[in-house]
């Protein structure tokens, strides 16, 4: 069965909006990724099911963002550009390593449902009902996955040097 796209916008648009201003931090370039992934979807639409709804648009959301900063790295609009993006990575580069190698630690044992909800609440702002609803379980379930998460998150900061 195929896909409704204005159905798919109306349900999802402001969940990839908000995944895309996340990731991209430019409203311009949010709404610009938030269009491209609708797109894709229309290209697609006849081999795309309802079931793939939210999970789907998340990932296509994340991979345009991602493949929007990606080309901005290589291909910077302003020569300063390139300097100022280096600079930025090398002061980031250890807090990233540090915040990697938590969120690995944090999630090792965790099916790939667990940080799919922590992304969901924490990061795109969604309540839990809406969670709940994205991922197929109760609104009880997914509040139980979050308290395991805080308690890892105490756990782990417990432990560190």
């Amino acid at each position: 069965m195929s896909v409704s796209v204005e159905a798919l916008y109306a349900k999802y648009g402001p969940m990839v909006l908000r995944r895309c201003r996340l990731l991209l931090r430019d409203e311009a370039r949010a709404v610009d990724a938030m269009q491209d992934v609708f797109v894709l979807v229309l290209r697609h639409q006849a081999t795309l099911d309802q079931e793939s709804g939210s999970s789907l648009l998340f990932k296509l959301a994340t991979n345009v963002c991602l493949n929007q900063l990606r080309s901005a790295r290589r291909k910077p609009e302003d020569a300063n550009d390139e300097l100022v993006l280096s600079i930025a990575n090398d002061l980031d580069l250890e807090q990233r390593a540090q915040a990697r190698s938590f969120l690995s630690r944090l999630f090792a044992d965790e099916p790939e449902t667990t940080a799919t909800i922590a992304v969901m609440h924490y990061l795109d702002g969604m309540t839990w009902d809406e969670v709940a609803a994205e991922m197929k379980m109760s609104v009880s379930g997914v509040r139980k996955r979050a308290r395991g998460i805080t308690e890892r998150v105490k756990s782990l900061q417990e432990r560190a040097p």
